[in-house]
Protein backbone atom coordinates (compact mmCIF):
# COMPACT_ATOMS: atom_id res chain seq x y z
CA UNK A 1 0.00 0.00 0.00
CA UNK A 2 1.40 3.30 -1.15
CA UNK A 3 2.29 6.29 1.38
CA UNK A 4 -0.64 8.55 0.52
CA UNK A 5 -3.39 5.96 0.95
CA UNK A 6 -1.19 5.12 4.42
CA UNK A 7 -1.06 8.84 5.23
CA UNK A 8 -5.05 9.50 4.11
CA UNK A 9 -6.40 6.48 6.02
CA UNK A 10 -4.53 7.58 9.42
CA UNK A 11 -5.80 10.68 9.05
CA UNK A 12 -9.64 9.80 8.49
CA UNK A 13 -9.12 6.97 11.53
CA UNK A 14 -7.88 10.07 13.57
CA UNK A 15 -11.01 12.40 12.86
CA UNK A 16 -12.87 9.28 14.09
CA UNK A 17 -11.59 8.62 17.26
CA UNK A 18 -13.36 11.59 19.43
CA UNK A 19 -16.83 10.36 17.93
CA UNK A 20 -17.54 7.33 19.99
CA UNK A 21 -20.47 8.57 21.45
CA UNK A 22 -22.53 10.40 18.40
CA UNK A 23 -24.57 7.82 16.97
CA UNK A 24 -27.34 9.39 19.58
CA UNK A 25 -27.87 11.94 17.71
CA UNK A 26 -28.28 10.73 14.94
CA UNK A 27 -31.63 12.28 13.42
CA UNK A 28 -34.76 9.55 13.62
CA UNK A 29 -35.91 10.89 9.89
CA UNK A 30 -34.37 10.02 6.39
CA UNK A 31 -31.50 11.94 5.69
CA UNK A 32 -32.24 13.70 2.47
CA UNK A 33 -29.33 14.01 0.23
CA UNK A 34 -30.20 16.77 -2.66
CA UNK A 35 -27.85 16.32 -5.77
CA UNK A 36 -27.96 18.82 -8.39
CA UNK A 37 -27.44 16.63 -11.23
CA UNK A 38 -29.63 14.22 -13.43
CA UNK A 39 -29.87 10.30 -12.35
CA UNK A 40 -26.91 8.31 -14.33
CA UNK A 41 -24.26 11.30 -14.11
CA UNK A 42 -21.41 10.65 -11.99
CA UNK A 43 -21.91 12.99 -9.03
CA UNK A 44 -25.32 10.87 -9.25
CA UNK A 45 -23.31 7.41 -8.87
CA UNK A 46 -20.99 8.88 -6.29
CA UNK A 47 -24.39 10.07 -4.08
CA UNK A 48 -25.95 6.36 -4.72
CA UNK A 49 -22.73 4.60 -3.81
CA UNK A 50 -22.54 6.63 -0.71
CA UNK A 51 -26.42 6.23 0.33
CA UNK A 52 -25.83 2.54 -0.26
CA UNK A 53 -23.11 2.83 2.21
CA UNK A 54 -24.91 4.54 4.79
CA UNK A 55 -27.85 2.21 4.85
CA UNK A 56 -27.14 0.10 7.87
CA UNK A 57 -25.73 3.00 10.28
CA UNK A 58 -28.48 6.06 9.57
CA UNK A 59 -31.52 4.63 11.63
CA UNK A 60 -34.07 5.58 8.48
CA UNK A 61 -31.47 5.41 5.65
CA UNK A 62 -31.35 7.93 2.63
CA UNK A 63 -33.02 9.84 0.15
CA UNK A 64 -31.25 10.81 -2.72
CA UNK A 65 -33.33 13.84 -4.26
CA UNK A 66 -31.97 14.83 -7.52
CA UNK A 67 -32.85 18.49 -8.92
CA UNK A 68 -30.71 19.07 -12.26
CA UNK A 69 -30.84 22.16 -13.33
CA UNK A 70 -28.36 25.72 -13.57
CA UNK A 71 -25.38 23.99 -13.19
CA UNK A 72 -26.44 22.26 -9.67
CA UNK A 73 -27.38 25.82 -8.76
CA UNK A 74 -31.27 25.20 -8.42
CA UNK A 75 -30.22 21.96 -5.59
CA UNK A 76 -27.49 24.45 -3.59
CA UNK A 77 -30.04 27.29 -3.67
CA UNK A 78 -32.86 25.11 -2.19
CA UNK A 79 -30.44 23.05 0.39
CA UNK A 80 -28.87 26.75 1.63
CA UNK A 81 -32.67 27.84 2.54
CA UNK A 82 -34.39 25.05 3.77
CA UNK A 83 -35.35 24.87 7.43
CA UNK A 84 -32.49 23.52 9.17
CA UNK A 85 -34.53 22.22 12.36
CA UNK A 86 -33.63 18.95 12.05
CA UNK A 87 -30.11 18.66 9.95
CA UNK A 88 -31.82 15.80 7.39
CA UNK A 89 -31.63 18.34 4.06
CA UNK A 90 -28.04 18.13 2.77
CA UNK A 91 -26.20 18.54 -0.42
CA UNK A 92 -23.83 16.71 -1.91
CA UNK A 93 -22.26 19.25 -3.45
CA UNK A 94 -19.07 20.03 -5.66
CA UNK A 95 -15.96 22.00 -6.46
CA UNK A 96 -19.09 24.57 -8.87
CA UNK A 97 -21.64 25.02 -6.72
CA UNK A 98 -19.30 25.87 -3.67
CA UNK A 99 -16.38 27.40 -4.49
CA UNK A 100 -16.76 28.14 -8.53
CA UNK A 101 -19.84 29.93 -8.41
CA UNK A 102 -18.95 33.30 -6.76
CA UNK A 103 -16.56 34.03 -9.56
CA UNK A 104 -18.74 32.61 -12.42
CA UNK A 105 -22.14 34.10 -11.38
CA UNK A 106 -23.16 37.92 -11.43
CA UNK A 107 -26.26 36.98 -9.20
CA UNK A 108 -25.88 34.22 -6.80
CA UNK A 109 -29.10 33.00 -4.65
CA UNK A 110 -27.11 31.84 -2.36
CA UNK A 111 -23.40 32.53 -0.44
CA UNK A 112 -21.02 29.71 -0.04
CA UNK A 113 -19.37 30.95 2.40
CA UNK A 114 -22.32 31.98 4.93
CA UNK A 115 -24.72 29.88 3.81
CA UNK A 116 -23.66 26.28 4.55
CA UNK A 117 -22.31 24.26 7.29
CA UNK A 118 -19.33 21.57 6.37
CA UNK A 119 -20.04 18.03 7.18
CA UNK A 120 -17.78 16.02 5.33
CA UNK A 121 -15.95 15.88 1.93
CA UNK A 122 -16.29 12.75 0.30
CA UNK A 123 -14.56 11.99 -2.40
CA UNK A 124 -13.06 13.86 -6.18
CA UNK A 125 -12.87 13.13 -9.49
CA UNK A 126 -10.51 13.96 -11.86
CA UNK A 127 -11.17 14.56 -15.46
CA UNK A 128 -10.08 13.25 -18.96
CA UNK A 129 -9.08 14.49 -22.08
CA UNK A 130 -10.80 13.12 -24.52
CA UNK A 131 -11.42 12.89 -28.15
CA UNK A 132 -13.57 11.12 -30.76
CA UNK A 133 -12.19 8.28 -32.78
CA UNK A 134 -12.56 10.69 -35.75
CA UNK A 135 -9.56 12.26 -34.44
CA UNK A 136 -6.39 10.87 -35.89
CA UNK A 137 -4.28 11.79 -32.87
CA UNK A 138 -3.19 9.47 -30.69
CA UNK A 139 -1.72 11.08 -27.86
CA UNK A 140 -2.23 15.11 -26.91
CA UNK A 141 1.02 16.67 -28.29
CA UNK A 142 -0.19 15.11 -31.77
CA UNK A 143 -3.71 16.50 -30.62
CA UNK A 144 -2.34 20.05 -30.49
CA UNK A 145 0.13 19.69 -33.76
CA UNK A 146 -3.48 18.75 -35.80
CA UNK A 147 -5.34 21.73 -33.70
CA UNK A 148 -3.37 24.06 -34.45
CA UNK A 149 -3.56 23.41 -38.27
CA UNK A 150 -7.37 23.91 -38.06
CA UNK A 151 -9.18 26.95 -37.99
CA UNK A 152 -11.34 26.43 -35.24
CA UNK A 153 -11.58 23.71 -32.18
CA UNK A 154 -15.08 23.12 -30.75
CA UNK A 155 -15.07 21.35 -27.32
CA UNK A 156 -17.31 20.39 -25.75
CA UNK A 157 -18.82 21.23 -22.14
CA UNK A 158 -21.23 20.17 -19.66
CA UNK A 159 -21.93 23.87 -18.87
CA UNK A 160 -20.49 27.44 -18.90
CA UNK A 161 -17.99 28.15 -15.86
CA UNK A 162 -17.74 24.40 -15.27
CA UNK A 163 -14.67 23.12 -14.41
CA UNK A 164 -14.26 21.24 -17.79
CA UNK A 165 -15.28 24.99 -19.25
CA UNK A 166 -11.92 26.20 -18.30
CA UNK A 167 -9.97 23.19 -18.62
CA UNK A 168 -11.36 23.83 -22.32
CA UNK A 169 -9.98 27.88 -22.15
CA UNK A 170 -6.69 26.97 -20.26
CA UNK A 171 -5.13 24.48 -22.75
CA UNK A 172 -6.49 26.38 -25.30
CA UNK A 173 -4.37 29.25 -23.92
CA UNK A 174 -1.38 26.95 -22.83
CA UNK A 175 -1.33 25.29 -26.74
CA UNK A 176 -2.06 27.84 -28.79
CA UNK A 177 -5.42 26.48 -30.27
CA UNK A 178 -7.97 28.46 -31.41
CA UNK A 179 -10.63 27.01 -28.99
CA UNK A 180 -15.05 27.27 -29.42
CA UNK A 181 -16.92 26.21 -26.18
CA UNK A 182 -19.80 24.18 -27.13
CA UNK A 183 -21.56 24.26 -23.68
CA UNK A 184 -24.10 21.17 -22.92
CA UNK A 185 -26.88 21.01 -20.34
CA UNK A 186 -27.72 17.42 -20.00
CA UNK A 187 -24.70 14.60 -19.93
CA UNK A 188 -26.39 12.64 -23.03
CA UNK A 189 -26.39 15.26 -25.09
CA UNK A 190 -22.54 16.18 -24.42
CA UNK A 191 -21.38 12.23 -24.52
CA UNK A 192 -23.54 12.15 -28.10
CA UNK A 193 -21.55 15.56 -29.38
CA UNK A 194 -17.96 14.22 -28.45
CA UNK A 195 -18.95 10.25 -29.65
CA UNK A 196 -20.22 11.55 -33.52
CA UNK A 197 -17.18 14.40 -33.69
CA UNK A 198 -19.40 16.98 -33.26
CA UNK A 199 -16.49 18.46 -30.77
CA UNK A 200 -13.11 17.41 -31.42
CA UNK A 201 -11.96 17.74 -27.66
CA UNK A 202 -13.65 17.59 -23.92
CA UNK A 203 -12.84 17.20 -20.63
CA UNK A 204 -14.95 14.76 -18.86
CA UNK A 205 -15.14 13.61 -15.45
CA UNK A 206 -13.40 10.13 -15.56
CA UNK A 207 -16.73 8.80 -13.79
CA UNK A 208 -18.80 9.56 -17.13
CA UNK A 209 -16.33 9.11 -19.90
CA UNK A 210 -14.89 6.04 -18.61
CA UNK A 211 -17.46 3.57 -20.16
CA UNK A 212 -16.61 5.37 -23.86
CA UNK A 213 -13.08 4.90 -23.17
CA UNK A 214 -13.16 1.36 -22.67
CA UNK A 215 -15.27 0.50 -25.24
CA UNK A 216 -12.87 2.09 -27.62
CA UNK A 217 -15.38 4.62 -28.57
CA UNK A 218 -13.36 7.75 -27.06
CA UNK A 219 -9.61 8.39 -27.00
CA UNK A 220 -8.33 9.28 -23.48
CA UNK A 221 -5.53 11.45 -24.53
CA UNK A 222 -4.25 12.87 -20.74
CA UNK A 223 -5.97 12.83 -16.86
CA UNK A 224 -5.93 16.28 -14.95
CA UNK A 225 -5.15 14.56 -11.73
CA UNK A 226 -1.85 14.74 -9.47
CA UNK A 227 -1.24 10.82 -10.48
CA UNK A 228 -2.22 8.43 -13.02
CA UNK A 229 -5.99 7.17 -12.75
CA UNK A 230 -6.38 4.37 -10.94
CA UNK A 231 -9.44 3.19 -13.80
CA UNK A 232 -6.69 4.34 -16.63
CA UNK A 233 -3.52 3.85 -15.42
CA UNK A 234 -2.14 4.33 -19.11
CA UNK A 235 -2.70 7.46 -19.58
CA UNK A 236 -0.41 10.02 -18.79
CA UNK A 237 -1.05 12.71 -16.09
CA UNK A 238 -1.34 16.41 -18.08
CA UNK A 239 1.85 17.49 -15.55
CA UNK A 240 3.56 14.32 -17.10
CA UNK A 241 3.01 16.56 -20.72
CA UNK A 242 4.12 19.52 -19.15
CA UNK A 243 0.70 21.35 -18.53
CA UNK A 244 0.51 21.09 -14.73
CA UNK A 245 -1.30 24.17 -14.62
CA UNK A 246 -4.22 21.74 -15.80
CA UNK A 247 -4.03 19.94 -12.77
CA UNK A 248 -8.55 20.10 -11.95
CA UNK A 249 -10.34 18.10 -10.47
CA UNK A 250 -14.20 18.03 -8.55
CA UNK A 251 -14.60 16.93 -5.37
CA UNK A 252 -17.92 16.93 -3.64
CA UNK A 253 -18.65 16.70 -0.02
CA UNK A 254 -21.90 17.42 2.12
CA UNK A 255 -22.90 20.57 3.37
CA UNK A 256 -25.98 21.40 5.13
CA UNK A 257 -27.75 24.77 6.11
CA UNK A 258 -25.66 27.02 8.53
CA UNK A 259 -28.11 27.25 11.21
CA UNK A 260 -28.66 23.34 11.59
CA UNK A 261 -28.23 21.19 14.83
CA UNK A 262 -24.42 20.62 15.09
CA UNK A 263 -24.57 17.72 17.14
CA UNK A 264 -26.79 15.87 14.05
CA UNK A 265 -23.92 17.32 11.16
CA UNK A 266 -21.02 15.46 13.46
CA UNK A 267 -23.45 12.56 14.01
CA UNK A 268 -23.74 12.59 10.41
CA UNK A 269 -19.61 13.36 9.67
CA UNK A 270 -18.68 10.51 11.75
CA UNK A 271 -20.47 8.09 10.30
CA UNK A 272 -20.10 9.17 6.90
CA UNK A 273 -16.08 8.87 7.54
CA UNK A 274 -16.86 5.59 8.78
CA UNK A 275 -18.14 4.79 5.61
CA UNK A 276 -15.55 5.98 3.33
CA UNK A 277 -13.07 4.00 5.65
CA UNK A 278 -14.48 0.56 4.51
CA UNK A 279 -12.51 -1.08 1.57
CA UNK A 280 -16.00 -2.21 -0.19
CA UNK A 281 -17.42 1.26 -0.57
CA UNK A 282 -13.53 2.84 -1.28
CA UNK A 283 -13.30 -0.54 -3.91
CA UNK A 284 -16.77 0.28 -5.37
CA UNK A 285 -16.02 4.50 -5.88
CA UNK A 286 -12.12 3.64 -7.53
CA UNK A 287 -14.03 1.41 -9.91
CA UNK A 288 -16.67 3.95 -10.90
CA UNK A 289 -13.77 6.64 -11.51
CA UNK A 290 -13.76 8.43 -8.36
CA UNK A 291 -10.37 8.99 -6.11
CA UNK A 292 -11.46 8.58 -2.03
CA UNK A 293 -10.60 11.72 -0.75
CA UNK A 294 -12.89 11.52 3.25
CA UNK A 295 -11.61 14.27 5.45
CA UNK A 296 -14.36 15.79 8.23
CA UNK A 297 -15.67 19.42 8.54
CA UNK A 298 -12.81 21.24 9.51
CA UNK A 299 -10.68 20.08 6.92
CA UNK A 300 -13.43 20.09 3.95
CA UNK A 301 -14.52 23.62 4.91
CA UNK A 302 -10.40 25.03 4.61
CA UNK A 303 -10.61 23.30 1.56
CA UNK A 304 -13.53 25.38 0.20
CA UNK A 305 -12.29 28.59 1.60
CA UNK A 306 -8.76 28.05 -0.52
CA UNK A 307 -10.82 26.64 -3.97
CA UNK A 308 -12.48 29.84 -3.76
CA UNK A 309 -9.68 32.24 -3.79
CA UNK A 310 -8.00 29.49 -6.57
CA UNK A 311 -10.99 29.59 -8.70
CA UNK A 312 -11.02 33.04 -8.65
CA UNK A 313 -7.69 33.86 -10.20
CA UNK A 314 -8.41 31.45 -12.55
CA UNK A 315 -11.55 32.81 -14.15
CA UNK A 316 -9.62 36.23 -13.92
CA UNK A 317 -6.93 34.77 -15.93
CA UNK A 318 -9.83 33.44 -18.70
CA UNK A 319 -11.06 36.54 -19.42
CA UNK A 320 -14.49 34.64 -18.28
CA UNK A 321 -17.39 36.95 -17.78
CA UNK A 322 -19.82 36.39 -15.43
CA UNK A 323 -23.15 34.55 -16.15
CA UNK A 324 -25.83 37.50 -15.56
Amino acid sequence: MNAPVLRRRAAVGAALLPFGAARAALPERPLRVMLGFPPGSGPDVLARLLADGLKDVLPAGVVVDNRPGAGGLIAAQEVAKAAPTDGTTMLLGDVAQLAMAPSTYARLAYDPATDFAAVAEVASVDFAFVVPESVPATDLAGYIAWGKARPQLYMGTFGAGTPGHFGAAMLGNAAGLKVEPVHFRATGDAMTAILTGAVQGMFGSIAVVLPQVRAGKLKALAVTGPERAAAMPQVPTMAELGHAALGISAWFGLVAPAAAPPAVLRAVEAEVLRAMATPALAARLVEAGFRVSPQGSAGFAALMRAERLRWAEVVRETGFRAIE
